[in-house]
């Protein structure tokens, strides 16, 4: 089973990985990760729902009453569009539905860096959110000692998603179709750069896949490196929502003595009937 990380498939990132795990830029200390906005409160007002259109089939397993109809939450999709129908995935951007960019480009940017400094299945011990005593990033504490804030990666452009690695010897910046590094020598070529939100290309996560079931080995990007990185993005907002750092245990996948964080619905969420996933509570009742 191989998870939609395509970017650890692009030859860029690969490049990136290589570089920095090889120690050409030294001892990582810190990290950069641009990935964009938290989600905010839906703000939309309730409309009538279409005829045609089954809305509690598309709400699924959400369960939250302040959910409600509009087309710019839930538009009409084309099968061959005359124009680009850009607000298909808005739902994304609204809290009672989705969890926003730090659960979007996070999916992909703090994935690249996990596997990059090691972490791959594992994650953070401890989340401090932008705000907390003044701090102007939100940030992530490894066990290794790596700092790891959600800030701009490139000065030059600020909302422009992507990662800058930042070692005792040097620094390495990466972003889709591009790469960039302290010491250009260390590049055998310069990528060019992209324009923003340009869609990845996937044949080579692809052809992953199949290589993976013809070699019977794990492909690339895993489910258990995939499970270990959503959770560090629930977990980014989870913080954020309560204002306040929350300590984090990877190993046993629970928060260290923090009943709050522990009843936040991003940690025990309860699906809309019919809908059930099997979980175990504190007093391992299945």
């Amino acid at each position: 089973m191989q998870m939609g990380s395509q970017q650890r498939s692009s030859k860029e990132f690969q490049q990136a990985i290589k570089l920095v795990r090889e120690g050409t830029i030294g001892h990582i200390t810190e990290i950069y990760v641009r990935v964009g906005d938290p989600p905010k409160p839906l703000d939309l007002p309730e409309m009538p729902i279409p005829a045609n259109l089954n809305f509690n089939q598309w709400l699924g397993p959400l369960n939250d009453p302040k959910i409600h109809y509009h087309p710019d939450l839930c538009p009409p999709i084309s099968l061959d569009p005359d124009i680009n129908e850009k607000l298909w995935g808005a739902w994304r951007w609204y809290q009672e539905t989705g969890n926003g960019f730090p659960a979007d480009w996070d999916a992909h940017m703090y994935d690249i860096a996990q596997t990059v400094i090691g972490m791959d299945g594992s994650g953070p011990i401890e989340f401090i959110p932008q705000g907390y005593k003044g701090a102007k990033h939100s940030t992530m504490l490894y066990t290794n000692g790596i700092v790891m804030a959600e800030q701009p990666f490139d000065e030059k452009n600020s909302s422009w998603q992507g990662i800058k690695f930042i070692g005792d010897k040097g620094w390495l910046k990466v972003a889709r179709g591009y790469i960039e590094c302290s010491d250009p020598s260390l590049l055998k070529k310069q990528e060019e750069k992209i324009e923003k939100g340009q869609y990845e290309i996937s044949a080579p996560h692809m052809q992953n896949f199949l290589d993976a079931i013809h070699a019977h080995k794990d492909p690339i990007a895993p489910v258990e490196y995939g499970c270990s990185t959503n959770t560090l993005c629930c977990l980014f907002n989870i913080a954020r929502e309560l204002k306040r750092p929350v300590r984090w245990n990877p190993a046993t996948l629970s928060f260290e003595g923090d009943d709050e964080a522990a009843h936040h619905r991003l940690y025990w969420y309860r699906y809309h009937h019919p809908y059930k996933l099997p979980y175990c509570d504190k007093h391992n009742n299945c």
